[in-house]
């Protein structure tokens, strides 16, 4: 969501600001700009659209070795090109890029308003430009100190003054930035993918912290002015810009990954003839993990989802008290937060900014909160301390597969972990350790042969209303499913527990509506087969994700889609499978924009 690239070095700074634009397509956005300093003016070009609509409006562009772009996905103000980034002062010669959102907008748009200013766009962020100009004598660094004494909200920012061509400023609060150290230039990003091109050799910005990078370095203090002793740190290869490896697109690349991923998040971790597991990162020993009296996971969207499911494998095999909060609603209710409770804090990219503020929200209150992440170095990780990482590798499409099945197989581990030194005996311990350790090569057999896909398709793509149900571990299945309907193809749906779906969702039932329903051959399955009838009974088409070799399902179904069968809390990782496949193949079929549908982003990092 948005992204940020600067440039200031002995090389032109144009095409450098380009391709790292490019390498945050992922994010999602609407709208990308850049601007240059040259002989004391500033250059300034943005387009709505794509990077590449931005790209050919800049032949003419001038031989600057600093600049500053910008990928907006929009907050305040419609996506326009007066509202793209970059904005300037009234005097064009101070240009700003902002990721985030000021909360007191009003207030200080008002107060500028009186002094004489006035505004060009709808935006938070041009009145920072102007804060900044208000603030300025000829020293840009202590310009932006000031301004910002001013502000309350998030912002991830870099400033570019004409008049000052050999330095750039950056400043965090509550938004990432990353600067990166070459030979002789520096780089500030807020993603490690637009660094990486250039350099390995990386410094995270802090809350509060304000950079002044030249092309020598970079030289981080706090708002206040004090000097910051910055740990230089190296990015992980993963961060080399991704490939489609011969895929049409990134979603299935990454849907197709998943036996791969999937073991690299149980590798080293699974212990089969212990029957037990290890998690290095939580740094809990077997009387800590007794300690824990309830568990806790924090997250929005998928991440939520992969909650939900590790929070039911806990209470089943655990026997501890377990839940999953969606995170932007735990942030504001103010919280009971347990002493005797651990959260975890579940976020593909790290910087979803509802689940920074839950965690800030645990700490706060003195609460025990780690991280379940996929960026090494992110904020949540830095921030938690403590954790996983899922080892998922990069994730380029805007909606998560391989990432949610990786932070449930992860959260698996940990419930073996708590289950082991609780109530589990050896051969039990076993027998969920030799589940997990299938589980890669199930995923593989699945992929390999993924069923009559192509038939739910048909009968889903022109629906009008789906319906997703499943019950027990396959309730969150169920609104994974209908999230990557909705996200990917904007087909109507919902995930409902099959158990409710009396309770309302059945009035929306037209004869020949499809019903998503997933039930594999679990403890629940009797109860699924009446909720099946119950739908066969008012005329919908019956699409069964099932375990192969369940002719009793099989027989009822429309549309069959077998899964290798497991034990009941590793299902998910195999029942959403053909869920991610009919997902992508609808979207394709209806001509959606696979890898960047439409208003939504990768890494949310505004509320």
């Amino acid at each position: 969501m948005c992204g940020i690239i600067a440039y200031i070095g002995p090389n032109p700074a144009l095409p450098r600001i380009v391709d790292g634009l490019r390498r945050m397509e992922y994010r999602g956005y609407d709208s990308a700009g850049l601007a240059l300093a040259h002989e004391g003016k500033l250059w300034l070009r943005k387009e709505v659209g794509r990077v590449a609509d931005l790209a050919s409006q800049l032949r003419d562009g001038p031989e600057s070795n600093v600049g500053i772009g910008h990928t907006r996905w929009a907050t305040h103000g419609g996506v326009t090109q007066v509202n793209a980034h970059p904005h300037t002062d009234v005097t064009e010669t101070i240009a700003l890029v902002h990721n985030g959102i000021i909360d007191n907008t009003n207030p200080l748009r008002a107060m500028l308003t009186s002094q004489g200013v006035s505004f060009r766009s709808e935006t938070d962020t041009e009145l920072l430009a102007h804060l900044v100009r208000k603030h300025y004598d000829g020293d840009p660094v202590q310009a932006v100190r000031d301004a910002l004494k001013h502000v309350r909200g998030t912002y991830g920012l870099a400033v570019l003054f004409a008049a000052h061509p050999d330095v750039l400023v950056a400043a965090r609060n509550g938004s990432p930035l990353v600067v990166g150290i070459g030979q002789g230039e520096t780089v500030l990003a807020s993603d490690p993918q637009a660094v990486v091109a250039h350099t390995r050799r990386v410094v995270y910005l802090q809350d509060r912290e304000l950079a002044v990078l030249t092309a020598e370095g970079v030289d981080v203090q706090t708002l206040d002015g004090d000097t910051v002793d910055s740990a230089i740190e190296t990015l992980d290869s993963d961060y080399a810009l991704a490939s489609k490896e011969g895929f049409d697109h990134f979603m299935l690349k990454e849907i197709h990954e998943q036996p791969r991923s999937i073991k690299r998040a149980l590798r080293g971790r699974i212990q089969v003839n212990e029957g037990n597991a290890k998690l290095g990162g939580l740094n809990m020993t077997p009387r800590d993990l007794v300690a824990v009296q309830r568990v806790i996971n924090l997250g929005c969207g998928t991440s939520y989802h992969a909650g939900m499911t590790a929070a039911m494998a806990i209470e089943a095999l655990a026997r501890v008290p377990a839940r999953a909060e969606i995170a932007s609603e735990f942030r504001y209710r103010h919280p009971i937060i347990p002493r005797d409770a651990l959260f975890f804090a579940v976020s593909q990219s790290g910087e979803t900014a509802d689940t920074l503020g839950a965690v800030s929200e645990v700490q706060l209150k003195g609460g025990a909160v780690m991280g379940i992440v996929n960026v090494v170095g992110s904020t949540a990780a830095r921030t938690c301390g403590r954790g996983v990482y899922v080892h998922s590798g990069p994730e380029i499409a805007v909606a998560s597969t391989k990432a949610f099945t990786s932070q449930v197989a992860a959260m698996l581990v940990f419930t073996l972990m708590l289950a082991r030194c609780r109530n589990l005996s050896l051969e039990q311990g076993q027998a969920v350790a030799s589940a997990l350790d299938d589980i890669p090569s199930k995923v593989a057999q699945y992929l390999r042969e993924p069923g009559p896909i192509d038939q739910a398709v048909q009968l889903i793509r022109d629906a009008r209303y789906v319906l997703f149900l499943g019950r027990g571990y396959s309730y969150p299945v169920a609104l994974e499913g209908a999230l990557k309907l909705k996200e990917i193809a904007y087909v109507p749906c919902e995930g409902y527990p099959a158990g409710e779906m009396k309770h309302g969702p059945i009035a929306m039932l037209d004869p020949g509506a499809p019903v998503v329903f997933i039930s594999p051959d679990d403890g629940q399955k009797e109860k699924a087969i009446a909720n099946m009838m119950e739908v066969k009974a008012r005329g919908a088409t019956l699409i069964c994700v099932h375990t192969k070799g369940d002719d009793e399902i099989e027989a009822l179904a429309d549309v069959s889609i077998p899964v290798p069968d497991t034990a009941d809390f590793a299902t998910p990782l195999l029942t959403v499978l053909p869920l991610q496949l009919i997902a992508y193949h609808v979207g394709l079929a209806l001509g959606r924009d696979i890898d960047k549908p439409r208003n939504l982003a990768k890494s949310v990092t505004v509320e």
